[in-house]
């Protein structure tokens, strides 16, 4: 069984789908693990790290293997090295992304998207959107404070008191919990707001204070698989009313909210940045799926009036080293249940939950539920 990790042809995807510890339990299973020139270089992996822990690197690395594993979804120009019937592991952005897939189904590929892995208790180690999401928070506090011209802690000195940031984060997810929790780390006064009942207690308990319209619409506002449901057009009214009267008053605000397959709402529009003082900072996470901040630019520090919205994409790939460390761990632990412990052979149960759950093409075709050709 031959496992191969791609170098990412994206130049602006510095992570790696392997490091030398996951190249090691990857050959425990048996497997030989042949890594493409440089594909660690920018998470700070050197080709001999590769070597020292087992592992053959070789610009041939895709030529035949049963296994290939990516960041992001192959491009079709990749597609051609690889063989019929490999299995494919990557982050797939299937939404919106038809060609893309039937390019994957047309190369005879098994595409598996990471991100589609059910957040269920078996799953938590393989859960990929969260251990991603995590290092994005982090990363979003402090991309905030190194735009922002004042410190985030109360300071008491001779020449006087400075006073202490104020932070606002939209959007208690994974990330947004991270957000809370290092802006509090940092001396922040923190505040988050979300449209999901179940927040409040994991806010406050962060030790940050809960912003949210409560009425009987928001105690109902969660899907059983714990993601936020879009909230009816009078509840966004009476929220951003609020909101806009709590943003005015903040120095920094860190935006976290997507839909998984929709366009990420809008929380903070461009009334509510112009009633910011200078010197403010908005952080949008989502601005890749169209942005929560209107006027945020993807790649860009974007300055109106003073304040600066900051719209860096690929958030988690700017902790490139601890987010290749965490995905190269879900990927170990997805690849983990697909190989046969005795035979140390490939043998994938199609009918598991995590498998049916996640694998988008094969045999040829499209053949995830949600996204069949229309």
């Amino acid at each position: 069984m031959k496992i191969a990790v791609a170098k990412e042809l994206d130049t602006s995807e510095p992570r790696v789908a392997a490091t030398p510890d996951t190249v090691k339990k990857l050959k425990a299973l048996g497997a030989d693990i042949v890594v493409e020139p440089g594909a660690g270089i920018r998470s700070g992996l050197l080709d001999a790290e590769f070597t020292a822990a087992g592992a053959t690197v070789s610009a041939d690395a895709l030529k035949d293997a049963d296994i290939v594993l990516k960041v992001k979804r192959p491009e079709a120009s990749e597609l051609a090295a690889y063989k019929r019937g490999a299995l494919v592991m990557a982050i797939m952005d299937p939404y919106g992304n038809d060609a893309a897939l039937k390019s994957m189904a047309d190369a005879g590929v098994v595409a598996f998207a990471m991100e589609l892995m059910p957040r269920i208790t078996r799953a938590q180690v393989m859960d990929v959107l969260s251990s991603q999401a995590n290092l994005a928070g982090y990363r979003a506090v402090v991309d905030a404070a190194a735009q922002f011209g004042r410190v985030f802690p109360m300071m008491m000195t001779a020449a006087g008191t400075v006073p202490a940031a104020k932070v606002f984060i939209m959007g208690v997810g994974v990330a947004g919990l991270q957000a809370i929790a290092t802006a509090r780390r940092l001396g922040a006064i923190v505040t988050a707001t979300d449209v999901r009942p179940a927040t409040k207690e994991q806010v406050e308990s962060l030790g940050a204070k809960f912003l949210a319209v409560e009425d009987e619409e928001f105690k109902n506002a969660q899907t059983a698989g714990g993601y936020a449901k879009e909230m009816s057009k009078e509840y966004q009214a009476k929220q951003a009313a609020l909101t806009a009267e709590h943003i005015k008053k903040q120095d920094i605000v860190i935006t976290t909210a997507l839909i998984p397959g929709r366009p990420a709402p809008r929380l903070v529009t461009a009334e509510m940045v112009r009633s910011m003082k200078p010197g403010s900072v908005l952080v949008d996470l989502a601005v890749e799926r169209g942005g929560n901040v209107e006027g945020a630019k993807p790649g860009e520090v974007v300055e109106t009036d003073g304040v600066k919205i900051v719209g860096f994409t690929n958030v988690a790939g700017r902790v490139a080293a601890s987010a290749s460390s965490l995905y190269a761990r879900n990927l170990f632990s997805f690849i983990e249940t697909l190989i046969d412990k005795n035979s140390k052979a490939l043998a994938v149960n199609w009918d598991d939950d995590l498998v049916k759950a996640t694998a988008l093409t094969r045999d040829g075709a499209v053949v995830h539920p949600n996204f069949q050709p229309k």
